[in-house]
């Protein structure tokens, strides 16, 4: 018998390797092609699941009494209706067996809630895999739920009943082998402890996560997280398509890495012959298409930014973007706002959210704010008092925006628009009409963390080919994520752009602060992390030091 190499060699993983031969020579093929599940809950993909038949019949179990156990009329009655009722359905060994004698209760788990089952020696049958009959042979049906270890998947048929516990369960008639755990089970009282093994075995996570037993008030496990994302998202699209948006696809390789200012990730194409960048941003392409007619664009995109990792950062994460025609910085506000209050409605039932010790306001009118009125609000909230004149001195020796980053960005905890960016830093957005040097741009804070950044949108070709020129001069100057010049995007802005407002919009940071996690490895499925170290090269450094 040889064993998988990635597995390590230890006590439990032998004998689930031995438990696997051994099931083999009573089903044959031990990994079957499907497994065919009834649908006598009606749900709409068409077979039951677990959390099925739970939604479907747990309201049959009867109520219990003060020694908390059902009457035994009640019982009686509630078994005969619930004996005609077959299913078939299939799962993962949420628990260890607990075999009494010659019968044994286990859990199925379907990811997100778990069934008992009920199997008897004398009256469970078994499937040959690679025939698809029942096993004739007495007693085989035993030995192979004998060889079942936790995490195994099976599938099994069976009629419904109520234990003298009152617990929904399924009496097993017929049990099929569908798939072998070689690796133990996380521990189910607490799940995986280490957030590195949780973010890089996610896997791991989403297991742990539907087998741990005990459960913080509040908490979601992973899979409830990813779940809540999708809501999210579901819900900004619903919210886009009902107010007329399409949405779009935009190239993710890209001849010039354009649209935001970031390095970016560089690949080789062989049979062009040419260098391609991973996208940074759509929104040259997505302002292309409200030149050739398209009014209301968005696009639900991954970015790709060759940059740092942090409990913020990930190089590789999801952007919403969208652009409407005959709009202005101020409306796309107001549209914002009215679509972040709706999501986090959707995703919590209420508009508020709870962010670690901070409670999150998305159902008040969201602040806005200039960044140099934010400045002067929070300059004097450490221990040193600055008067009016020492604050005109420092904003005059230094960058609006890095005084702001210093001392005001941590401090906007409920949801704030801040506006008045100098027009030098905003190269893609117009000029206000009452101050030249300042942008009609916006970027949205929340728990001190830029979710959203978005402007009026600059459509003179003229003075935009005069804002790249800026920008490259910056770039030879030293600032590698200084944008580029894109003539093609100068050639469609001469076609003629309507006036228009666009934002992007953080979808992971929106995550966070709608599930409550403290870092983005959290609310991505597979972040980036340093490449793992394995355990031989831990050792020789070891013994180096």
């Amino acid at each position: 018998m040889s064993s998988t190499p990635i597995i390590e060699e230890n006590d439990q993983t032998r004998v689930r390797q031995q438990h696997l031969e051994e099931i083999r020579q009573i089903v044959g093929n031990a990994y079957p092609n499907k497994f065919t599940r009834t649908n006598v809950a009606g749900t709409p993909e068409g077979e039951d699941t677990v959390s099925a038949v739970l939604a479907k019949f747990k309201d049959r179990e009867p109520t219990l009494g003060e020694d908390g156990k059902p009457s035994a009329e009640d019982l009686e009655h509630t078994n005969v209706e619930l004996h005609a009722i077959t299913v078939r359905i299939s799962g993962r060994i949420a628990t260890p067996p607990r075999v009494m004698g010659k019968a044994a209760f286990v859990h199925l788990s379907d990811g997100k809630q778990r069934l008992q089952i009920y199997v008897r020696k004398a009256d469970v049958n078994a499937v040959n895999n690679s025939t698809g009959k029942l096993i004739e042979e007495e007693g085989k049906a035993w030995d192979l739920f004998r060889l079942l270890d936790h995490g195994d998947f099976i599938g099994i048929e069976g009629y419904l009943f109520v234990t003298k516990t009152g617990e929904l369960s399924v009496h097993v008639t017929t049990l099929q082998f569908l798939s072998k755990a070689l690796l133990p089970m996380p521990d189910k009282m607490h799940g995986i402890a280490d957030p590195e093994i949780r973010q890089r075995q996610r896997y791991a996570d989403l297991i742990a996560g539907s087998l741990k037993v005990e459960h913080e008030e509040g908490e979601l496990n992973t899979r409830e997280v990813f779940e809540r994302r999708a809501r999210i998202i579901r819900e900004m699209r619903t919210f886009l398509d009902s107010h007329g948006y399409i949405e779009v696809e935009t190239p993710m390789l890209t001849p010039k890495a354009t649209g935001a200012a970031a390095r970016p990730f560089e690949t080789h194409h062989n049979a062009l012959d040419i260098k391609l960048y991973a996208r940074i941003a759509p929104e040259l392409y997505l302002k292309r298409l409200l030149v050739g007619g398209f009014e209301r664009v968005y696009e639900l995109n991954r970015n790709f930014r060759n940059e740092g990792l942090s409990t913020r950062h990930n190089p590789e994460f999801t952007m919403l973007e969208f652009y409407c025609a005959y709009m202005d910085v101020n409306g796309m506000m107001d549209f914002c706002e009215e679509m972040l209050s709706r999501a986090a409605k959707q995703a919590l039932g209420t508009g508020l959210a709870q962010f670690g010790e901070l409670e999150i306001d998305f159902e008040s009118k969201f602040e806005r704010v200039t960044m140099e009125q934010a400045i002067r609000r929070h300059w004097n909230q450490g221990s040193h008092q600055f008067s009016d004149r020492e604050v005109d001195e420092v904003l005059h020796k230094h960058a609006l925006q890095d005084v702001f980053e210093a001392v005001a960005e941590k401090h906007l905890i409920q949801p704030t628009f801040i506006t008045g960016f100098p027009k030098a830093i905003s190269p893609l957005a117009k000029a206000a009409p009452s101050n030249p040097e300042i942008a009609e741009r916006f970027e949205l804070f929340i728990a001190g963390m830029e979710v959203a950044n978005g402007f009026s949108e600059l459509n003179d070709p003229r003075e935009q080919r005069e804002r790249f020129e800026d920008q490259m001069q910056l770039r030879e100057h030293g600032n590698d994520e200084a944008m580029i010049l894109d003539e093609d995007y100068i050639r469609a802005l001469s076609y003629g752009m309507p006036p228009a407002a666009g934002i992007g919009i953080g979808i992971d940071r929106i995550v966070m602060l709608l599930t409550g996690k403290r870092s983005i490895r959290d609310v991505i499925l597979f972040p980036h992390l340093r490449p793992e170290r394995k355990l031989e090269d831990s050792i020789a450094e070891n013994d180096r030091t």
